[in-house]
């Protein structure tokens, strides 16, 4: 019901200042009510503002000038391209694209690292065969065989190490024995440095795939919390990736939800009129795997019901919690009791009004924090801003002492200039024979001295002339 801020700005800008006459017409029927309830205006909506609406957006490039056409036409995908990007950059931290990346890229990693640990077994069991039985995990192998490398290296010295990695003392010196008596072939150095880097290799991709596995349960605990409180991270990460999207799964019905991932043997049972399948992705739950065998089917149609309500949840409540999830998990446990044990469960309707309490006082609280945030954010900028105006204050200071301090320096530079002048206009204003001054010569000869002698010597010369002439 708030109105956006750049829409007040229009009507406020728009609309004259008397709006008490003024009907609006507003094609939808909720922002109306947005206007009426923000700015008091009255709204109309109906047929007649829709016909109005489609006839307007028709001819749009005839009222307005120098619209075409094509230029509408761009401004129109430009729009389209602008709301896709906002509706993306809606919430950062509720991008369900990296939970469908990391979950493949898990699935991946688990291929690759089970291929890569049985190439290291087959690779190493030339030289020691009888570790493969004392140490049957992948990862341990490898990192017990890059502590190994030659077995006949190996001593009682070497125990402290093989304990750190086997996490068990019974299990070391079981090792250290079968090396003593080991009926493998021995190899070369140049061997056991391949297979000691290839191992290092696996190694690091098993640390790897445990912190992809963090990452992707926090990523799920932002995006989806409930479905992943109810079902696990790795299942929910894989009906999400499956579906193409949270929205996607969530607006699959139940039915859809359970056989998510069998939709070859669904396909294969319609055609030969079998037997449908019970369950697909969801198979992979705890639920399904601690349910008797005539239970399976129950339960699991059971739990592809709470899965989608929790993934609606998760998908169109504002600030997402796992407090829905916490309770579709007890109630899925309440009917696995049931089936065994016949006690009758509580309620929907009982664990719904108790959830909605708890996760109201949940969203109250996360609310909380995000405004103590969103202060100490304002007071941070406020006080970077104050700090960057205080700056550029003492820089303008800074800057006008310096200008003045350049302008009194230039005042005495041209007061030395002006006493420096009269000085040497004394000692050049000698008076020669016709009484003309050296500066007055300068400005009405301005020639070299040897001419300008010659000139004035000619000069006096046609004087005594003139003079003679005259007496």
């Amino acid at each position: 019901g708030v109105l956006h801020e750049d829409l007040r700005l229009l009507l406020d800008t728009a609309l004259p200042p008397k709006r008490k006459k003024v009907v609006l017409g507003v094609g939808d029927a909720k922002m109306g009510a947005a206007v009426l309830e923000e700015l008091g205006v009255q709204c109309q909506t109906g047929g007649v503002v829709a016909e109005l609406m489609r006839g307007i957006r028709l001819h749009f490039p005839a009222l307005v000038r120098g619209l075409t056409a094509q230029s509408a036409a761009k401004a129109q995908l430009g729009l389209g391209h602008s709301y896709s990007r906002a509706k993306v950059k809606f919430n950062v931290h509720r991008v369900d694209n990296m939970i469908i990346q990391s979950i493949s890229l898990l699935d991946q990693l688990d291929k690759d690292i089970n291929t890569f640990s049985m190439r290291v077994r087959e690779w190493y069991g030339y030289h020691f065969p009888e570790l493969i039985k004392i140490v049957p995990e992948n990862s341990m192998y490898c990192q017990v065989a890059k502590f190994i490398g030659n077995r006949r290296e190996l001593s009682e010295e070497s125990l402290e190490g093989l304990e750190e990695i086997v996490m068990d003392s019974a299990k070391a010196q079981a090792i250290l024995e079968a090396s003593r008596s080991s009926m493998g072939m021995d190899i070369s150095p140049l061997d056991l440095i391949n297979i000691e880097s290839f191992s290092r290799r696996v190694i690091s991709l098993s640390e790897y795939r445990k912190g992809l596995q963090e990452y992707l349960r926090s990523k799920m605990s932002q995006v989806a919390p409930s479905l992943s409180a109810l079902i696990g991270e790795v299942v929910g990460a894989r009906l999400i990736s499956h579906a193409g999207s949270l929205t996607n799964l969530a607006k699959y019905p139940a039915s859809t939800v359970q056989i998510l991932g069998a939709e070859k043997a669904l396909f294969r049972a319609l055609k030969t009129r079998g037997n449908t399948p019970k369950y697909g992705l969801i198979f992979h739950s705890t639920f399904i795997g601690r349910a008797a065998a005539k239970n399976k089917g129950r339960i699991s149609r059971y739990l592809a019901n709470k899965c989608t309500i929790a993934s609606r949840i998760d998908c169109f409540s504002e600030v997402p919690t796992s407090v829905f999830g916490d309770k579709l998990r007890e109630q899925v446990e309440e009917r696995l009791a049931f089936y065994e044990t016949g006690e009758p469960p509580r309620k929907n309707l009982e664990v719904m009004k108790e959830a909605v309490v708890e996760a109201s006082e949940v969203v109250a609280e996360v609310k909380r924090r995000q405004e103590k945030k969103e202060k100490r954010r304002k007071k941070r900028e406020k006080r970077r801003l104050e700090a960057l105006a205080a700056a550029a204050e003492e820089g303008a200071e800074n800057s006008v002492m310096e200008t003045e301090e350049n302008d009194v320096g230039a005042k005495k530079k041209k007061k030395k200039k002006k006493q420096q002048q009269p000085e040497e206009s004394e000692v050049e204003a000698e008076p020669e024979e016709n009484g003309v001054e050296e500066e007055e010569e300068e400005e009405e000869y301005p020639l070299p001295k040897k001419k300008r002698k010659m000139v004035v010597e000619a000069e006096q010369e046609e004087e005594e002339e003139k003079k003679k002439k005259k007496k």
